[in-house]
């Protein structure tokens, strides 16, 4: 559920604002986090040169666990984003909501817990955003108490943040805050040496982790458990200082407890076979983990996992699963492109992109973004795979290049000097899918950028993503390319001029499956008689058998008129041939032949939904007149025909069902509105007309079904 704040905070008085300076940011975030009792949270500025949002400070845990999000782009689908898009309050209250409405961070961040976003505006003026985080146990909804002091507590915050840019004294990133003291809420209860002396005496193990995962305290019995003395296991981490338990899912237990602040648990095998058991209680400070031995759950050991550290690994781990719950919703290549410049750069701190391949022994530009000139990034475009320049050298080689500065990259490259792009860093990422390399994904920075080891491991490893998403778009595109093209070919390119008779055609496809379906139209003059032929059709399915079927019958409906054929016949010999074919595909026909100078038209019509026809007056008439069964059914159908006639002015609108059909809508009720549009709007030009008539169907996000759609309208001789 998204809920909208109702402002009634922000009308508090201004000279309640405390004067600019200090830790801004942090003071806010931490009464704000007080007052709604949340457990974390954080503050994002708006970059000032780039569509992007910036964390600036985090409290509550620790920033790895949003690693992902230090830097996001304005359109990408997460809450925060989407408070700043739509200027309002986002409320998610719980894992379900987030998997459903977010599921990039329900990939991420699987456990339980309630979140609220909401704007930093003033005006038409946006600084930022801030959220705020709660464990499950926060009820379903915000309370009116809970709406008022986050809504209050942004508006002071942005009127600051505006006071600041007046007064030209921005406001940058500060640092995060410190887990709130345990000591407070200790006083009376127990001196701290007998507490130390109390937990020595405890038969199991008992370790106190802050918010980091680092040991502060560990007893005898957990130093005898964990076959480590005190001094290697103050100040680590557990996964860092034992390798037996350096591996993703401990540390997810450790992530679920703290965000989730429920207790968890784990089962660890302790080499070479003792089995341990940790129990995680976590509160807003750190967490206490009770350790004890237990029975062996499973014949099989883990595999030790290499040494690493941790909070390394986990930042990798949290954007490869950020990157690629956003990838598995690209498309095309265009969708890749975006993708990677609305969720990748922004987290590496990079400014701009381009998506390289290659065709014909050439390299191809597949998109760019960041560059406000695009012949900078289209440049190379053309060139030859030999060419000595970076990007064909890691396409073919695929081999990354890292350049921490322009220094270093004209200088193994020289030619570089004569085509320079206003950047500063690069890295060159080969995308290698199914054993070859299917492009490269060059990212731009504007200042010199160092690239660590870790970083390199980072973004090879997400490149591997990167290139399993480009070689699926890149055949996504190639097939719809492909469909496209024969549907192109299997249409009129263009509707001929026939006296007295003015004529629109639209055609859509399903946006499932190839985007190609069976639905046909035509119009044909007959030559010499002053007569035309006008035909729409609908062979059964969307793809390319269907899309075959139909040139077939396109065509042979064509030939049998050409010969001279009657309608009633033409449908005959139609129907025999869809037969002869042996298909187990129907279609559907009406069939008009037109004399504007009599002005009458005989129709045939074959299980079609019936045309409609506007008479000059406005009054639109349903033509469901006699007809025959679909063609492919029955060899020895026939096909009545019936004659009407056709007054300068009317508009006879043949189409497919594709446009009245749409799932729980009453196929009457549909055809009744499409009806009452024609009426109202039949006097207008007929590209107008057909516009319109398809408008509503053609911004749907998904079509079922093709559409076809043939419009004529009878002229004065």
């Amino acid at each position: 559920m998204v809920d909208v704040s109702d402002g009634q905070a922000s009308r508090r008085e201004p000279s309640a604002l405390a004067p600019v300076g200090g830790p801004l940011l942090s003071l806010a975030l931490a009464a704000l986090m007080e007052d709604v009792h949340a457990h974390s949270g954080a503050v994002y500025l708006l970059a000032p040169d780039e569509p992007v949002l910036e964390m600036a400070v985090m409290a509550g845990l620790p920033r790895a666990f949003a690693a992902p999000w230090e830097r996001v782009g304005l359109s990408a689908p997460i809450p925060v984003a989407e408070a700043v898009r739509e200027r309002r309050l986002v409320w998610v209250s719980g894992e379900e909501q987030m998997a459903g409405r977010y599921p990039r961070v329900a990939v991420v961040l699987p456990y339980s817990f309630a979140l609220a976003a909401l704007p930093l505006a003033c005006a038409d003026t946006v600084y930022g955003a801030v959220y705020v985080t709660w464990p499950d146990s926060h009820p379903p909804e915000l309370s009116g108490h809970e709406r008022d002091r986050l809504g209050g507590a942004c508006d002071r915050l942005a009127t600051r943040l505006a006071r600041a840019v007046e007064k030209s004294h921005p406001v940058g990133p500060e640092p995060d805050l410190p887990a709130p003291g345990a000591t407070a809420a200790m006083a009376g209860t127990l001196g701290s040496g007998e507490a130390v002396r109390m937990v020595a005496r405890l038969p199991y193990g008992l370790c106190a982790l802050d918010l980091h995962g680092r040991v502060g305290y560990a007893n005898a019995a957990a130093c005898e458990l964990l076959g480590m003395p005190v001094g290697g296991l103050l100040g680590t981490q557990l996964w860092a200082s034992l390798p037996w338990l350096n591996d993703p899912a401990y540390e997810d237990c450790y992530r679920a407890a703290l965000i989730s602040q429920h207790a968890t648990s784990f089962v660890a095998l302790r080499p070479p076979g003792d089995w341990l058991s940790f129990r995680l209680y976590p509160s807003t400070s750190g967490l206490s983990v009770r350790i004890s031995r237990t029975r062996a759950v499973s014949a099989m050991a883990r595999a030790e996992p290499p040494h690493g550290e941790a909070t390394t690994r986990l930042v990798t781990i949290s954007h490869v699963l950020s990157l690629a719950g956003a990838l598995t919703e690209a498309v095309g290549v265009q969708d890749v492109v975006q993708l990677i410049a609305s969720e990748f750069a922004p987290t590496v701190g990079s400014q701009a992109l381009v998506l390289l391949g290659s065709r014909g022994g050439r390299l191809r530009v597949l998109g760019h973004r960041g560059y406000p000139d695009a012949s900078i990034a289209e440049r190379f475009d053309g060139e030859p795979l030999t060419a000595q320049i970076p990007g064909t050298h890691v396409l073919t080689s695929g081999v990354p290049a890292f350049f921490e500065s322009r220094r270093q990259l004209e200088h193994l490259y020289p030619a570089r000097r004569a085509t320079p792009d206003g950047m500063a860093a690069w890295a060159f990422l080969p995308l290698i899918a199914s054993g070859r390399p299917v492009g490269t994904c060059v990212l731009a920075y504007a200042e010199p950028h160092a690239f660590p080891a870790d970083e390199r491991a980072i973004l090879t490893s997400l490149s591997g993503l990167i290139a399993l998403a480009l070689e699926r778009a890149l055949l996504y595109d190639a097939k719809h390319q492909l469909a496209h093209g024969l549907q192109a070919a299997l249409l009129p390119h263009s509707l001929p001029s026939l006296p007295g008779i003015e004529a629109a055609a639209r055609y859509l496809p399903a946006t499932q499956g190839m985007e190609i379906g069976g639905d046909f139209y035509d119009l044909v003059s007959a030559v010499g008689v002053g007569r035309a032929t006008a035909v729409i059709g609908d062979v059964q399915g969307h793809n390319v058998t269907a899309a075959g079927l139909m040139g077939q019958v396109r065509t042979a409906v064509r030939a049998y008129t050409t010969v001279g054929q009657a309608p009633g016949q033409v449908m005959r010999s139609t129907n025999r041939l869809l037969i002869d074919l042996g298909t187990e595909l129907f279609a559907s026909c009406v069939y008009l032949r037109l004399d504007p100078a009599r002005q009458r038209v005989v129709m045939a019509r074959a299980g079609h939904p019936p045309p409609l026809l506007r008479k000059p007056d406005g009054q639109v008439r349903v033509l469901d007149l006699a007809g025959g069964p679909l063609l492919g059914i029955d060899a020895f159908a026939t096909y009545p025909t019936t004659e009407f006639a056709l007054s300068p002015g009317s508009v006879l609108a043949l189409y497919t069902d594709g446009l009245i059909e749409s799932p729980g809508v009453d196929i009457e009720d549909a055809l009744a509105e499409l009806g009452e549009r024609l009426a109202e709007s039949g006097d207008e030009p007929l590209d107008e007309l057909a516009d319109r008539l398809v408008r509503h169907t053609a911004t749907a996000e998904e079509r079922l079904d093709d559409i076809a759609l043939l419009l004529l309208r009878a002229q004065s001789s």
